[in-house]
């Protein structure tokens, strides 16, 4: 048996600790905020919840076969995409559906989108077999002579849409899936375009109650495991020498002996404050940040006719807006929003005759005192552009809240700095996040910077992925309990 702590109680972080507890290790996890969950956070007003974090829920097998037992609902629109001329392109779970409204949207082009998700499905297959069950540097036990070939090395995501479509709106459409990992569709990779194979294969799916919801059983799940719980509680060092870890050194002064150490946070505050290490950190920098958020709350009186829970309004110039983001370093001018409104599928979120909408734009992860236009200058943008695309809320507000990424950061430990620690910068970025075993002997590294990478079903990928390690590098013999 090991004695393991767990830096940082977020997805990721939550999965290794209550794996590595059902089997036996001795697990105590310590987390700086005073819950657990990460992005898995919420903020309740006036009779109104919203979802920091993510808005829908794919993979739920994950969280199935870890004991969640909460009945979810799936949802038949997983998202409507408006795009800057007017037209809209509604995304149905069914793939046949959604290839009659690509056919809809541009003519001609229903097919190429089914031969673009058939690309995807294989895509994800070679995945699940190789990048998604195995540490970096491992060779996968499943693994295909041609699935490197089906993830289309070399190729970017924006130039994989080009493959596929000619229509702008749908190379758009393709190049969002980018952005779930805060990154640019001209640098990051084409095997992101796998999404839709997970989204309308294995559906996109609502909490009731919301995603915070997940959070809470995780956390009880741990409890029934006997991890041992340190809520409110700052890690400041891991305690290592040249070869090892040997525990961890709190805000507190307190140090805690250990034989394995899990780090949940992002790579580059573990290697720039709990165990500084220059060259890391040079690699880390020369990868690049991921996008951050600027979210806006706000609670809306009425109903909005035909509102889907989750929305699209693009930009006009998706070109502009990521050089905007990755080269200029400010927030885009024309951004593309992200609308979340949950109470249209489940009232217990707003009032009765009201809704929640969650109003997300990505913006650079940097300080947000150097933009160029105040936090509450760029709300206003957001609400005006918002209207421009049909959704004029100056009437209907009962109150806005706006959170940079400092905000998110500080007060809900969700979406601030760098949204998943390294973004996806190129074509073999995947290959070049830091992995899940660290440069000393007992210390891993799990969550959204490193390997597989972020998203609720990545980083539970990555949970498992560390547990795998560090129960190969510290058998239990005995008094082993299944998952």
């Amino acid at each position: 048996m090991a004695e393991v702590i767990v830096v940082g109680g977020g997805g990721g972080g939550m999965v290794a600790a209550l794996l590595l507890a059902r089997r036996g290790h001795r697990v105590r996890l310590y987390e700086r905020l005073d819950r657990l969950g990460g992005k898995l956070a919420e903020r309740r007003r006036d009779g109104f919840t919203f979802s920091l974090g993510p808005s829908l829920l794919t993979l739920p097998e994950i969280f199935r076969e870890l004991g969640v037992a909460r009945e979810f609902v799936e949802l038949d629109e997983l998202c409507r995409y408006r795009f800057a001329d007017g037209s809209e392109l509604r995304a149905y779970s069914d793939p046949d559906r959604m290839a009659v409204e690509v056919e809809r949207l541009a003519p001609g082009e229903g097919a190429a989108w089914r031969a673009f998700y058939r690309w995807a499905v294989h895509c994800l297959e070679a995945s699940r077999r190789t990048f998604f069950t195995a540490p970096r540097g491992h060779r996968p036990e499943q693994a295909r002579i041609g699935d490197l070939l089906a993830i289309a090395p070399g190729r970017t995501l924006d130039g994989l849409a080009r493959r596929f479509f000619r229509d702008p709106r749908l190379r758009q459409y393709v190049g969002r899936y980018a952005t779930y990992a805060g990154s640019s569709p001209y640098r990051a990779p084409a095997a992101l375009g796998c999404i839709p194979a997970i989204e309308h294969g294995d559906g996109g799916w609502y909490v009731p109650g919301g995603l915070r919801r997940l959070a809470d059983d995780l956390t009880r799940l741990l409890a029934e495991a006997g991890v041992d719980v340190h809520t409110g509680v700052e890690v400041a060092e891991v305690i290592a020498d040249r070869s090892a870890v040997s525990g961890v050194a709190l805000a507190s002064g307190e140090r805690v002996s250990a034989d394995a150490v899990v780090v949940n946070a992002d790579a580059a505050a573990l290697y720039g404050r709990l165990l500084p290490d220059r060259r890391r950190m040079r690699r880390i920098a020369r990868l690049g940040p991921s996008t951050s958020a600027f979210l806006l709350l706000a609670g809306v009186e009425g109903r909005t006719e035909g509102l889907p829970h989750h929305s699209i309004a693009f930009s006009a110039d998706y070109r502009r807006e990521f050089r905007d983001l990755f080269e200029r370093g400010v927030p885009p001018e024309d951004p593309t929003i992200s609308i979340g409104c949950s109470a249209v599928d489940d009232p217990s979120q707003a009032p009765a005759g009201a809704e929640n909408w969650v109003l997300l734009v990505n913006v650079p992860a940097g300080d947000p005192g150097r933009w160029p236009i105040p936090p509450d200058a760029y709300r206003d943008l957001v609400l005006e552009r918002l209207a421009r695309h049909g959704h004029d809320l100056s009437g209907r507000l009962r109150f806005v809240e706006s959170f940079t990424p400092a905000d998110l950061r500080d007060r809900y430990g969700a979406w601030g700095g760098a949204v998943y620690g390294t973004a996806y910068r190129g074509v073999l970025a995947p290959f070049r996040r830091p992995g899940n075993r660290g440069p000393r002997r007992g210390l891993y590294l799990v969550g959204g910077s490193a390997h597989p990478g972020g998203g609720l079903p990545l980083v539970a990928m990555g949970g498992r992925i560390v547990a795998s390690l560090v129960e190969r590098d510290f058998p239990v013999r005995t008094g082993v309990r299944s998952p």
